[in-house]
């Protein structure tokens, strides 16, 4: 994967996520271009996009293995939280086997944990399980480390993207043994204080972080073992005409941070395919513009 795409080589990655089919429904998801309700335009978008690789689900990159995993990385994501049952409920429930991915040609598997909620110890062994057989079968892990608990949310701030507790949500990923971390971009820090759960240390606010964005981030990247597993960001919702700004901006703080990427699917997936393409290059150069450089 490391060595696919325009960042071929360069030690960092710009990958194209597609599952919202599932996460957040088809229609809430590709009506605003219906054209990639068609796998095929997925897989054309991130190799026409440049990105190293495209993690989608079982049926999109299934219906199109045959023409596209000789071309650029899969990475087949195995869980995903449906959202058709009433009333909604929010548990990653297991859509395929590793063994799936390995047979359509997949080079990576992918799994989102809801850290935080009740399901989160189930899901934790389910994952470490399948991580370990994909890693037999030669195959790399990315892991979705998501915080999901209502009561993390206040009056005032939504601690779901603390940096402290999405930080230690990395740390137990790594723990077993996902070779890529993709994180939402820190935007606060104190959730453990605020929230009076949890363990911290006083270090963590006075020396560790600060209020800037860089500062937050690189924490995330600390506690993915000072790096040795990759962070990648999540470019997020799409906003409309604000997308290629807040993408590049996610992107120079993430390699600012000493981040290794950025995962970026709905900003470029809807809208045409050419402004796909141009807002996917456009993340691609910071990465490889020499000017952007570790803070």
């Amino acid at each position: 994967m490391f060595g696919s795409g325009r960042l071929a080589n360069t030690g960092y990655l710009s990958i194209l996520p597609v599952d919202q089919g599932i996460e957040h429904s088809a229609g809430a998801s590709f009506a605003p271009n219906p054209a990639y309700f068609d796998p095929a335009n997925i897989a054309k978008l991130a190799l026409e996009g440049g990105c190293n690789a495209v993690a989608s689900t079982l049926g999109v990159l299934g219906a199109v293995s045959r023409q596209y995993a000789h071309k650029i990385p899969f990475i087949m994501k195995f869980n995903h939280n449906e959202f058709i049952s009433y009333p909604n409920s929010f548990d990653q429930i297991r859509f395929a086997s590793v063994e799936q991915a390995f047979d359509m040609g997949a080079m990576g598997v992918g799994a989102t944990i809801y850290f935080g909620s009740e399901e989160s110890k189930r899901q934790l062994v389910e994952v470490s399980e399948l991580f370990q057989q994909a890693h037999e079968l030669g195959m790399f892990t990315v892991l979705w480390c998501y915080l999901r608990n209502s009561d993390f949310k206040t009056a005032g701030t939504d601690y779901h993207t603390a940096a402290d507790m999405t930080g230690q949500a990395n740390h137990l990923g790594v723990t077993i043994q996902a070779d890529i971390i993709k994180q939402k971009l820190p935007e606060t820090n104190g959730g453990f204080n605020a929230l009076k759960f949890g363990k911290t240390h006083k270090a963590v606010y006075s020396d560790l972080t600060t209020d800037h964005p860089i500062d937050l981030t690189r924490y995330q990247v600390a506690n993915c073992y000072m790096g040795r597993a990759g962070l990648i960001n999540s470019g997020g919702a799409s906003g409309g005409e604000s997308d290629l700004q807040e993408a590049v901006k996610t992107a120079v703080i993430n390699k600012r941070a000493g981040g290794t990427g950025l995962i970026s699917g709905r900003k470029a997936f809807q809208r045409p395919m050419a402004d796909g393409i141009a807002l996917l290059n456009s993340i691609q150069n910071v990465y490889l513009a020499d000017g952007v450089t570790i803070a």
